[in-house]
Order: structure tokens, then sequence, then C-alpha cells
């Protein structure tokens, strides 16, 4: 019983995620478009538009979970115990944040990023993502959605508190906007050689690469940014073949 109610839960929450991230596009929510806010701020570690689309996958790979969770051989497994209702709560914080952004609370939004980031990391580390024997539809199925989209919400939690940074004025210690994008983009990077070091996440390293090259077309004006941004997106790319060839090395 206990089995099956935690899979009814993946499934309602993520209809509701779904359903909630469908309607802020399309209505929009608060009659704000998602981009459209994003761009009020004037900030530095914020990619291109398109760099958005990643969200497609990563609905793609709610789907396919909740799918495969159904499976006869997958109800009782001892994997998917071990994540427990981690999953539904983090579909639940998704479809929060996004009221928080549409309609201007974006300290809470913030926390709440923070929060879901940290679903996100619990859940990646239950389910033991890329160090399991996984393999085929359960690899596809499992690790593969959660190195995305933990991959993604880091990106964006970094994104979502320099926003925030920008939008209550903060002084940034002294050093420029520009400067600070420049660390953020190398502690992203350091995040990412851990990745590649730990766990060979190939897929994590190659949303990092999505990510920087979003934000070197996005802020083709600052050169150092810019710079930066490539190298780093060089580096996760060169990182994500290392893991590749780890993985196929195992």
């Amino acid at each position: 019983m206990k089995d099956t109610l935690r899979q009814i839960a993946n499934l309602v929450t993520v209809l509701i995620a779904l359903t909630v991230n469908i309607l802020a596009s399309a209505l929009p929510l608060n009659g704000q478009n998602t981009g459209e806010i994003s761009d009020r701020f004037q900030v530095y570690f914020v990619p291109a538009g398109y760099v958005f689309a990643i969200w497609g996958i990563i609905y793609i790979g709610w789907i396919a979970f909740t799918i495969f969770q159904f499976r006869g051989d997958q109800k009782e497994s001892p994997r998917l115990r071990k994540l427990g209702y981690l999953f539904s709560i983090s579909n639940i914080l998704n479809a929060a944040w996004l009221f928080t952004w549409h309609y201007n609370f974006f300290g809470l939004g913030v926390l709440i990023m923070l929060s879901l980031l940290g679903l996100l990391i619990s859940s990646y580390l239950r389910l033991n993502v890329n160090l399991s024997s996984a393999k085929g539809a359960e690899w596809w199925s499992v690790d593969l959605p959660f190195s995305i989209y933990i991959g993604w919400i880091t990106v964006a939690t970094v994104a979502n508190i320099t926003d925030w940074l920008f939008l209550i004025n903060w002084s940034g210690f002294g050093i420029h906007a520009k400067t600070w994008a420049m660390i953020m983009i190398v502690v992203a990077s350091i995040l990412g050689l851990l990745m590649a070091l730990t766990r060979r996440d190939a897929a994590y390293l190659f949303v990092l690469v999505w990510s920087f090259i979003g934000i070197a077309i996005k802020q083709t004006p600052a050169l150092e940014v810019v710079t930066t941004a490539w190298i780093a997106a060089a580096a996760m790319f060169i990182l994500a073949v290392y893991s590749l060839w780890r993985q196929k090395a195992v």
C-alpha cells in the first residue's frame, strides 16, 4: 500500500507541476512571461533565452520517471523506496517557485529554489546516480533525468540568488557585478569537476556546457564574462567527454 501511495503521489505532483509550468507561459501567470521577468534584472549570470528550452527535456524526464516507477518490477524497488517522497515534494516546490517568480516574491523564491536544490541533492545521493548498476530503461528513466534536473537547478539557483541580490541593491562587498559573475562561473565549474571525478556524470556536465554557452551569448558586451563562460564551457565539455570515456572503461 505504501508503495502504491508513493507512486500515485509522484504521478499527481508531476501533473500539478506540469500544469503550472504550462499555465505560467500560456496565460501567463499574473500577466507576466517567465523570460520577460528575468530580463528585468541587469545581471551577468543569466543565459540567452533559448537555453531555457532545457525545461522541455526536464519535463520529459519527469514523465519517463513517473511511467518507469509504475512498472511491475519497480513497485518494490529498494532504490525507489529509498527515494521516498522527495520527488513528489520537489514537484510541489517547482510549482510553488513559479508563483513566487510571477507574483514578484523574489526573496521567497530564492528560499524555495534553495530548498528544491537541497531536495534534488538528497534525491541524487539516495538514488546513487551514476554509481549504481542501473542500465537500460532504468538509467534513461532515473539516472539521466535526475542528472539533468540537478544540473539545471544548480545553475538556476545561482541565477535566482544573483537576481535577488540585484533587486535589493547589494553592494557586492565592492566587487563589480561582472567579477561576481566570473566567480560564480568558476564555482559552478568546480562543482562540475567534482561531478566528473566522483560520479562521471556527463549529463550534469553537458548541462553546464549548455548554460555557459548561453551566458556567453547573452552577455556579449561584457567581454570578461563572455571569455570566462567560453573557457568554462570548453573545460566542462572536455570533462564530459572524459566522464563518458571513464564510464565505458569501467
